[in-house]
């Protein structure tokens, strides 16, 4: 055999030792949580073998989550360069953990937005075998599309699985066919409300700022007012979704909370920016130094509000089947435990560290080119999307929104450049 035919590249080489360390430290993980819950459950609770291997599946669903839905909140930063992989993998783990840990809340409902009737089910057994299934099938499908580099919503891979898992246990009636019709118009709903608001929002900007003659005159009139309003939405949307199983609040006070973050915001920013933009040269890359530090707050939020308000209802079937072990019986809704909850929040940070870069150059960077004028663009029609979903009983995703806010500057970013070549 010739030495050419037994040359290896070396890349892959480390390549392969790469993807066996993260391998190495996902098995970790789960072996962990393997001698814990053993630990945790002793010998004299009932159905303890049972409750270790539910909590092993949710580790490996916690650990997909982080690895694909995280992207949808750092993906756009990260993309325009305003934060390098590794900050913003560390950013959104933070957040995400105190999110989940501070914010989760308490109680989950058994049932996914009341997929399926869980007393049509009526054997408490099967029950909680449908959960498991539930569980190890939104793990799985997230572990494929993350390997494809396909950004998927968690929640409704969870319910998905809820829905096949519900009909598989008793039958086409159990399920509530009324919620997934309304889910299933969301898969449209949800990327169009993006893509439309995160274009506006662009082309606001390029008429009002970039398009000027003088854009440094432009951005000390409309900057403080734009990152006005993104204060705005982002303290309603923190107020309605990320603190809403703490602080219950309704959407005129959750509006007038961010009223007034918005007011202090502008009072705070404006003479800033009239100051910064004094060094800056007049042309458009000096709007893209003036919205870094707020893309950087941004992500925090949208990880934050993300691991309080997603995270309890992707790992919601484990706690339904500690819930049903624990009460011998099934519960419309389930408390979740603090262990419950520390295995999705540490599972997500493990998954995002070890697996979470391949989704985020995805959403970043491969669907269209991003600069942190987009990148904001894209951020705050995500929590705007959000709030006015929530305000009409939408079922949306937030994964489905950062990839329909990154096609919609895309195309705008397209038809406006074709625009300016026509002129010239």
């Amino acid at each position: 055999m010739s030495d050419q035919m037994m040359e290896v590249p070396a890349g892959s080489f480390r390549t392969g030792s790469k993807s066996f360390v993260r391998i190495a430290i996902a098995g970790a993980f789960l072996l962990c949580i393997m001698v814990g819950m053993n630990l945790y459950v002793g010998a004299s609770v009932q159905g303890g073998s049972f409750l270790v291997i539910a909590a092993i599946v949710g580790g490996y669903m916690a650990m997909n989550i982080g690895a694909n839905d995280v992207a949808n909140n750092v993906g756009p930063t990260v993309g325009s360069g305003a934060m390098a992989m590794g900050a913003a993998i560390a950013l959104a783990a933070v957040f995400e953990l105190g999110g989940a840990l501070i914010a989760g809340g308490d109680v989950v409902g058994t049932v996914k937005s009341d997929i399926i009737a869980p007393e049509l089910i009526g054997d408490d057994a099967k029950f909680v075998w449908l959960m498991l299934s539930a569980l190890f099938a939104g793990a799985v499908w997230l572990n494929i599309a993350t390997y494809l580099g396909a950004p998927v919503s968690t929640t409704h891979s969870i319910v998905g699985g809820v829905l096949g898992a519900g009909i598989a246990a008793g039958g086409w009636h159990v399920a509530n066919w009324a919620v997934m019709l309304k889910i299933a118009a969301s898969w449209v709903i949800s990327p169009v409300m993006g893509g439309s608001i995160a274009a506006l929002l662009l082309f606001a900007i390029t008429k009002l700022i970039v398009d000027q003659r003088d854009i440094l005159g432009a951005a000390r009139r409309c900057v403080p007012y734009l990152l006005a309003a993104m204060a705005w939405a982002f303290s309603t949307y923190l107020a309605l979704k990320g603190l809403k199983k703490v602080i219950p609040l309704d959407f005129p006070t959750a509006t007038l909370i961010g009223l007034v973050v918005a007011a202090a915001i502008f009072w705070w920013v404006r003479p800033r920016i009239a100051q910064r933009s004094k060094t800056l040269p007049n042309e458009r890359e000096s709007i893209n130094h003036l919205f870094t530090g707020p893309l950087i707050f941004a992500a925090a939020l949208l990880s934050f509000a993300h691991g309080a308000n997603d995270v309890a209802n992707a790992i919601g079937p484990l706690a339904a089947i500690n819930d049903a072990l624990a009460n011998g019986a099934v519960s419309a809704k389930a408390s979740i435990p603090l262990w419950v909850m520390g295995i999705g929040a540490l599972g997500i940070a493990v998954g995002l560290a070890l697996y979470g870069p391949k989704l985020i150059r995805t959403v970043g960077s491969e669907i269209t080119h991003l600069d942190k004028t987009r990148a904001l663009c894209v951020a705050l029609a995500a929590a705007v999307t959000v709030i006015i979903a929530s305000q009409l009983g939408l079922p949306v995703s937030s994964t489905h929104i950062a990839v329909g806010g990154v096609f919609g500057v895309g195309f705008l970013r397209e038809y406006l450049d074709a625009n300016r070549s026509r002129i010239a």
